[in-house]
């Protein structure tokens, strides 16, 4: 087993609903378990400011999963939530989006896959979660999550009341 992590975002279709609903899918994938999920956060859109605030959340799968079989079972939870790739502006608004942050210590660098994902060490919508579930976690050439935490952080995202860490 190889444990992934799994950012998870949406800002369309009743989000929090749009996120749990996610988590639901994670925990039914083929040799795949769902270990852990972060709170949900709220924060400011990334490199498109003209769309509503997103909700975020990070899971932790312990998967058999090779990861791009597991990237191509994440697509498919996207777009049975309504999410069309092919028609959204880049960073623009969404259904749905599931990102695999890191697949155990793997790295790839393929068209379609990049791992750990390239700006997982800047994305506050991503540390803030992860560190609620594993702040030593070492980000490959960038530290463990806690150490990138920046105090800005806290006006770019913030969890949501009433939203306990739980497996949903």
């Amino acid at each position: 087993m190889k444990r992934a992590w799994i950012g998870l975002g949406s800002n369309l279709g009743a989000p929090e609903r749009q996120v749990d609903h996610a988590l639901r899918a994670l925990s039914l994938l083929a040799r795949s378990r769902l270990v852990a999920a972060s709170s949900l956060y709220r924060s400011l859109p990334w490199g498109d400011p003209d769309q509503d605030d997103y909700v975020n959340a990070v899971a932790a799968l312990d998967t058999r999963l090779p990861p791009r079989v597991l990237m191509e079972q994440l697509l498919r939870i996207e777009a049975e939530h309504g999410r069309d790739r092919s028609a959204q502006r880049p960073n623009g608004p969404r259904t749905l989006d599931l990102d695999l942050l890191l697949y155990g210590e793997e790295h790839y660098r393929l068209p379609d896959l990049t791992l750990p994902h390239p700006r997982l060490h800047e994305r506050a919508f991503v540390l803030l979660p992860l560190a609620e579930l594993a702040p030593e976690l070492p980000i490959p050439g960038h530290g463990n999550v806690k150490s990138l935490l920046k105090p800005e952080f806290a006006s770019l995202c913030w969890r949501l009341p009433e939203s306990g860490a739980s497996l949903r």
